[in-house]
């Protein structure tokens, strides 16, 4: 049985990892392999996905980690097959891929809620205000809110520890937009990491820390954090769940996670569309997608998904711009067209 090659950022294995070697040193041959890397979120599905695709299909997956951003690098310097993303893709990348000629097909491939977290004996922060959140978060709060009691009255007079996720993450992008009301809108006095495991072990260490991250990584490290409810706008605090995602329930923070295919590679190359065709089978991606933590999309959205990629319906819902709450269904209404 072939192993899946799993790419890190600090992989230390460059050779092996390496995208542009050449097919002779490695003796891989090119049109038998499918790249793709980015988003930290987005990794755990497409782990298990290559995994289960190399078994069932003898081609050999690399899945890399180098964040949405870094990911829609490398797609526009046509270095991969596939960058996946935690948020849909900028101005600036789509700008950056047709200087180089790419087009890509923009997929989404799960739903995603991220999670506001403390550590589980943390007693008193049982639901928290997306206000409440902003106190925290927004660029003002920068060396003025320090303690949790400048949040709450009522909260202990104790400093908080904040980790989140880190400026190329796509992750950061979507929760400074549903927080703070502007993407990349933040303070800058936190531990910023594209390990989400650096979060989970910085909140899992402190009494009085509170970090967000994906919901994956949680139940992943069930025990270690707990997460906070947020209070909804009828009032109902609803924590983070694949459920509440799925029925739209958790809000702001539910999201669409992506792949964005480059069209040129899916024309010329046979396994990226094969791949392609059993990430969004339904009796394959459902399961898998559910077993790794996160939101399967609505059964009918993958026939939707694989009907835009067999059409090479190219650009993005988005055009460069980024919205909260959009649904897969929205995303995929006009995908054989």
């Amino acid at each position: 049985m072939k192993k899946l090659v799993l790419c890190g950022v600090a992989a230390l294995a460059l050779t092996a990892c390496n995208q542009n070697a050449p097919a002779d040193k490695g003796g891989v041959d090119r049109n038998a392999i499918v790249l793709i890397d980015g988003s930290s979120t987005v990794y755990p599905i497409t782990e298990a996905l290559g995994e289960e695709f190399q078994n069932a299909a003898g081609t050999r997956v690399t899945v890399g980690l180098s964040g949405t951003g870094g990911g829609f690098k490398k797609l526009c310097r046509g270095e991969i097959d596939i960058a996946t993303a935690s948020r849909p893709i900028k101005a600036e990348e789509v700008e950056l891929c047709k200087q180089s000629g790419v087009e890509f097909i923009e997929l989404p491939v799960a739903l995603d809620a991220l999670a506001v977290i403390v550590h589980p004996g943390n007693s008193f922060v049982d639901c928290l205000t997306v206000a409440e959140l902003k106190t925290i978060w927004s660029p003002e709060a920068q060396g003025k809110i320090t303690t949790w009691n400048q949040v709450r009255p009522g909260f202990p007079a104790e400093p908080i520890k904040l980790f989140g996720a880190g400026t190329d993450s796509g992750t950061f992008d979507y929760f400074t937009t549903a927080i703070n009301g502007e993407e990349g809108a933040s303070r800058g006095d936190y531990t910023a990491t594209e390990d989400d495991n650096v979060t989970i072990t910085g909140v899992g260490g402190d009494n009085f820390s509170l970090g967000f991250l994906g919901l994956a990584y949680v139940t992943e490290n069930a025990g270690k954090v707990r997460p906070v409810p947020i209070r909804q706008a009828n009032g109902v605090c609803v924590a983070p769940s694949v459920k509440a995602a799925r029925d739209a329930s958790y809000q702001p923070l539910s999201r669409p996670l992506f792949f964005y295919v480059n069209k040129k590679h899916a024309d010329e190359r046979p396994h990226v569309g094969a791949f392609i065709k059993f990430a969004f089978s339904p009796a394959e991606s459902e399961k898998l997608v559910a077993e790794v933590g996160y939101v399967p999309l609505p059964t009918e959205a993958y026939s939707l998904a694989l009907a835009k990629f067999e059409a090479r319906k190219t650009g993005s819902f988005f055009d460069g711009g980024s919205r909260v709450g959009v649904t897969a269904e929205e995303l995929l209404a006009d995908a054989g067209k």
